[in-house]
């Protein structure tokens, strides 16, 4: 039992840390309300910690966990983070939608956040804000009551590094910009689990798309793809090329 908790305890520090796949979703619609799903998947990576199991420790009941669920992002927090919410943080929370799919026999570990902003500064206080509300491991487990899968582990955030943007949003433009010192932060604290995933051959790829009204009329970032009609804007990354150059992940749209 002590080591089928070890390998439980490892996986889900790997998934939740930062061996996820990421894809952010931005709907602007003609009214100025945008519509973000953030994504977070960690199939890739319990894939190949499965494959290192034995057969009699996937069989066991801790991994049996199949959880395909939506709840406000308020009610699945503890009592404990909701006492340190401010009342803007906790209108947000309840705001936004948590989706939960986890089926750990077939490998499949997604999380999503959704969430309405009803204008461009209720999505930059969104961005800002929504990173720094923890969703560690134990917090998860109360969305999948039932499971173990969170035994021997603790603390790491869901969404990992998420805070290492700073925003700059209005009716007309959207500017991210990373934060090289919390970036690098985020790596001393990382460092040894994003090392390992790469000797796993686990890659970490990360997407954005933004979808907006009506044309764009810049977009600064190099790498960023623009549809012909210029109402879509994608840029796809990973985080070896992030470390590499974080600059990357700047994006400054006009709209």
């Amino acid at each position: 039992m002590k080591k089928i908790s070890i390998l439980i305890g490892f996986l889900v520090m790997l998934c939740f840390s930062s061996c996820v796949d990421i894809v952010e979703n931005y709907d602007f619609k003609a009214d100025g309300s945008c519509n973000v799903v953030s994504t977070f998947d960690m199939s890739k990576a319990v894939s190949v910690l499965m494959n290192l199991m034995s057969d009699s420790v996937r069989e066991t009941p801790q991994f049996s966990l199949k959880k395909d669920t939506s709840l406000n992002f308020y009610s699945a927090l503890p009592d404990s983070t909701q006492l340190k919410m401010t009342p803007d943080e906790i209108n947000m929370a309840k705001s936004s939608i948590l989706n939960v799919k986890m089926d750990l026999q077939k490998s499949i570990m997604k999380v999503s956040i959704n969430h309405l902003a009803k204008n461009t500064a209720d999505l930059q206080y969104y961005l800002q804000h929504i990173s720094k509300i923890s969703m560690s491991s134990k917090q998860l487990k109360s969305v999948t009551k039932g499971s173990n899968a969170s035994n021997g582990f603790d603390g790491q955030e869901l969404i990992a590094g998420q805070d290492y943007y700073s925003y700059d949003i209005t009716p007309h433009k959207f500017y991210r910009i990373i934060d090289k010192v919390k970036f690098n932060a985020f790596l001393k604290k990382t460092g040894s689990t994003l090392a390992m995933a790469k000797a796993m051959l686990i890659d970490m790829p990360y997407k954005v798309v933004l979808n907006f009204a009506k044309p764009v009329k810049k977009v600064s970032n190099a790498k960023a793809i623009v549809s012909a009609d210029k109402k879509h804007v994608t840029l796809i990354t990973n985080m070896d090329e992030v470390i590499k150059n974080p600059s990357v992940m700047n994006l400054k749209i006009d709209f």
